[in-house]
């Protein structure tokens, strides 16, 4: 009986000492929990955005934001990167390895809101492996939209018609007043027949356009026979084409080609249209071709720089027009832009496959 006792007594304390012993454990455990639950990742927003994009990254990350529509000072944002495992950014901001250095070893992913990726280094960030995120396909058909608003707007000579009525030049009706070369029957030349350039060619087959060319590195047979354009050098686009559209991406071999070669191989009506990045023109040639009439007419989304100063030469010419880079200005495109954004960084962060990275070539 005491025998039984003294091993009743034994098992009590033994398992009195595992209870608290498990409990202790499962108090650390819970500790360990919510302190790495408290530790979120830290994402830097460099510009006021779409709220789709800040309100995904707050589900996980813990987020600042400089959150004016006015870019971010240098210094401000070298100051604000020191620490950030990611960053949400503009085109506006130079992503360079000052910035990156800047940033630490912290910085996992950089997600730019745009298409265009000149202003990131790709081989600093490589080099440091920092992965990048860009947006391309979200803003296709807001850019296109935008593209055909300019062919419409340069060809009906809507500039110089808003002027004439807001200046009371409008007077009685004129057989042949403010006529301009019009879309139908016309040939539209595309330099660089990608996703916008493809989209713009969709765009425009309802305007009965003649004939659709493109140039491009490499033919795309395929999608230009269900568009119905041809495959012509860049030297037989700009001879034939009454339209000429940029629609190429700003690389080393595209920067500044559209130059005062260029301009004298194009029709003296050509209409030259530029949507993709201003950094593809040569616009001191562009503004002389306009003022010599070797070209018709430029309708212009982006320039250099950003924004086009209130005294450049190009803004005093009736045959030119120029918008302030506003091609992706849709509610849902540039809604969509915030949050692919912010899901590529996102993805990085959790070690996932980005929905769209840009790697060094």
């Amino acid at each position: 009986m005491i025998t039984r006792l003294r091993s009743f007594l034994t098992i009590r304390v033994l398992n009195g000492g595992v209870a608290n012993s498990l409990s202790s454990h499962l108090r650390v455990i819970s500790c360990q929990r919510i302190s790495s639950m408290s530790t979120k990742p830290k994402v830097f927003i460099t510009r006021r955005v779409p709220e789709s994009g800040p309100t995904l990254l707050k589900t996980q990350c813990e987020v600042a934001q400089w959150n004016k529509d006015d870019p971010i000072p240098r210094n401000e944002l070298l100051s604000s990167v020191k620490g950030v495992d990611a960053l949400f950014c503009l085109l506006t901001e130079k992503i360079d390895g000052e910035l990156l250095d800047a940033a630490g070893t912290s910085l996992k992913v950089v997600g730019t809101m745009s298409v265009g990726y000149d202003h990131v280094d790709l081989q600093a960030c490589a080099e440091r492996g920092v992965k990048v995120g860009f947006t391309p396909n979200v803003l296709t058909n807001a850019v296109a939209e935008l593209t055909v608003a300019l062919l419409l707007a340069t060809s009906r000579r809507l500039k110089e018609a808003i002027r004439a009525v807001e200046n009371g030049l409008w007077g009685t009706w004129k057989p042949m007043w403010l006529c301009g070369p019009g879309l139908e029957g016309s040939t539209v030349g595309i330099v660089g027949f990608g996703r916008i350039g493809m989209a713009v060619a969709r765009c425009l087959k309802p305007f009965a356009v003649n004939c659709m060319l493109y140039t491009d590195f490499a033919e795309r047979p395929a999608e230009a026979k269900e568009i119905g354009a041809e495959f012509r050098s860049l030297d037989e686009v700009l001879a034939a084409s009454d339209f000429v559209l940029a629609c190429v991406a700003l690389t080393p071999d595209t920067k500044e080609m559209f130059n005062k070669d260029l301009f004298k191989k194009m029709k003296k009506t050509s209409v030259f249209i530029n949507t993709s990045r201003g950094g593809v023109v040569q616009q001191d040639d562009l503004y002389q071709a306009l003022v010599s009439g070797e070209i018709g007419a430029a309708g212009l989304d982006v320039t250099t720089p950003e924004p086009l100063p209130t005294d450049s030469p190009l803004l005093t010419l009736d045959n030119c027009v120029a918008l302030p880079h506003i091609a992706s200005a849709t509610h849902n495109s540039r809604g969509a832009m915030s949050e692919l954004t912010a899901r590529n960084i996102l993805s990085a962060l959790n070690s996932q496959p980005m929905p769209s990275e840009i790697k060094a070539s």
